[in-house]
């Protein structure tokens, strides 16, 4: 049976692991399951995952949730997967879990509430609340600088120094490119001092490109509808 990945492209998590397996070349099945349609909230869906919430593989008759396990999971699983993603040196595998563990309370933690708070809210069904938006913003400029400063730290191009990317280049990657669907003046004002960062997340892209490119297309093509919105709107002002 072949590998199934129960995902929404519009989900930073999700496309870390579509890219993963498009990258490493592991057949697979992508069930998309919309966020946005509440999908996820199926007794279906919540057969495979009771958390409610993607990406979710399901390997046969083994089911695994949480993007970061699954990215370790699939690594270790599949043969051919390149060893700088995953290492099997113990000492630089550890490392690679430190940065996905500081991801989730950190990058994750500002960079998906502001989102959500800023763009998304209402595709849910759910008000913005600018307030929560803020303190979120703290979070991402704290987690950005610590990126620039701490884990891009070395000679290499990648996280922790590495000369090729890591799992956790590309799910941290995924999660900043979430920072597309803000409008851009916002977008400029949070990433523009961070030179370093561009430049890994460019690095990152190219390192995995044509798949990258690919599996973010629905985020850029949300992020044009989201720009004529905003245009409307302010010529409706006029």
């Amino acid at each position: 049976m072949a590998l199934k990945v129960y995902a929404d492209r519009l989900s930073q998590p999700s496309r870390a692991v579509l890219i993963f397996c498009k990258v490493n070349g592991i057949a697979f099945e992508e069930v998309k399951v919309a966020l946005s349609k509440f999908e996820h909230l199926t007794p279906e869906f919540k057969e495979i995952n009771p958390m409610v919430k993607v990406p979710v593989i399901v390997d046969g008759r083994f089911k695994l949730f949480e993007s970061h396990a699954i990215l370790i999971y699939l690594s270790c699983a599949f043969p051919g997967v390149a060893d700088h993603w995953y290492p099997s040196d113990l000492f630089r595998r550890a490392k690679i879990h430190s940065v996905l563990d500081w991801h989730h309370s950190n990058l994750r933690s500002g960079a998906a509430p502001l989102i959500f708070n800023t763009v998304l809210a209402p595709l849910f069904g759910r008000p913005l609340n600018p307030q929560v938006a803020a303190e979120a913003e703290k979070i991402l400029f704290k987690s950005l600088s610590k990126i620039e400063s701490f884990w891009l730290k070395g000679n290499g191009k990648f996280l922790l120094g590495g000369f090729k990317p890591s799992i956790a280049d590309l799910s941290l990657v995924c999660e900043i490119m979430q920072l597309e669907l803000l409008d851009e003046k916002d977008r400029s004002r949070i990433l523009g001092p961070h030179l370093k960062v561009r430049e890994w997340v460019e690095n990152t892209r190219n390192a995995t490109n044509p798949h990258f490119d690919e599996f973010h297309k629905v985020l850029l093509k949300l992020k044009e509808t989201l720009q004529k919105q905003r245009s409307l709107k302010l010529t409706s002002k006029i």
